[in-house]
């Protein structure tokens, strides 16, 4: 890599001349990061936040559920000169993304990105990203904190991201824009969210 660690200097050169069976790689503030591995409570979150919010979401529009979502988790996309993230799950609206594209990284920002911290990656994920998500716009980011158990909700304003909801625990909620999926922290960790009213 050309880049040999410098501050700033890491492109999306470098990092797409990672095998791509290895690239589990980010830029951020022009640095190349690797991903911390996800432990078992991550990768449930992960794998539960997408199928809980994929089936009566990740549709077109119609047919009795809301659809008009398309989710990916892990996809390079590149926010900013300098700033090319994998977020655990991000989500976009079928209106602004209605083919999947080949490139990559992608460059379509998302309409709502989820990351998932651990105790190596929280910084990044609550400081760094976050003001970048800020900056390009993301119109919903959500914090979900596999170890705490919560959930916190943030939506895009001009003066920077609003705390619009947050929840903990088995503590059920309608998170926008999401809002037709009823959710708790301790379900999708314990992969035993359903359809539950209320």
């Amino acid at each position: 890599m050309s880049s040999g660690g410098k501050k700033g200097a890491a492109t999306v050169a470098d990092l797409l001349a990672i095998p791509e069976t290895e690239r589990f790689h980010e830029i951020i503030d022009g640095e190349l990061v690797r991903k911390a591995m996800p432990s078992m409570r991550h990768g449930g979150a992960q794998a539960g936040l997408t199928g809980r919010l994929g089936g009566p979401y990740n549709r077109r529009s119609g047919g009795g559920r809301p659809g008009g979502w398309r989710f990916a988790t892990e996809t390079e996309i590149r926010f900013e000169d300098g700033e090319v993230y994998r977020p655990d799950v991000a989500g976009w609206r079928r209106e602004r993304l209605p083919e999947i594209p080949s490139e990559s990284p992608m460059t379509v920002r998302p309409d709502w990105v989820c990351e998932i911290v651990s105790p190596s990656n929280e910084r990044n994920d609550v400081v760094k990203k976050m003001r970048t998500y800020q900056r390009c716009g993301v119109p919903h980011y959500w914090i979900i904190d596999p170890i705490a158990e919560t959930l916190i909700v943030y939506r895009w304003t001009e003066k920077g991201y609003l705390l619009v909801q947050s929840a903990q625990g088995a503590e059920r909620v309608r998170a926008e824009p999401f809002e037709a999926v009823s959710l708790s922290v301790n379900g999708l960790l314990e992969g035993e969210d359903d359809d539950e009213e209320g």
